[in-house]
């Protein structure tokens, strides 16, 4: 598979970290099989490391004439922060005693 039909996935996609958008020399392909494509996502800009293993990517899987087959995200909630580590400790802090109930057996 080209890379140039696997960078048309990640069109809209940008690095977590300084937002610099992928392009061709982001991937990097690890294995590639018949039905299965794995592949690491590197930022050009920062460096940061992203994996992705991809399935199902036969000849027709994706086609090189449509443009708008790119994944695309919706804004995400932001990161927790350190008022959000309090409120859940203040939270577990006031549970009580006996919390351990409401855990299925499965679990404990």
């Amino acid at each position: 598979m080209k890379k140039s039909k696997i960078t048309k996935l990640f069109k809209n996609m940008c690095c977590s970290v300084c937002h610099h958008d992928f392009d061709e020399d982001s991937i990097i392909i690890k294995r590639e099989q018949e039905d299965l494509l794995v592949l690491q996502i590197v930022c050009p800009e920062c460096g940061k490391s992203f994996g992705l293993a991809l399935l199902g990517t036969g000849a027709e899987s994706i086609k090189e004439e449509q443009d708008d087959e790119a994944l695309t995200f919706q804004d995400c909630p932001q990161p927790i922060n350190f008022d959000d580590v309090l409120d859940g400790h203040n939270f577990i802090d006031k549970l009580e005693k006996d919390w351990t109930k409401y855990i299925p057996e499965e679990y404990k």
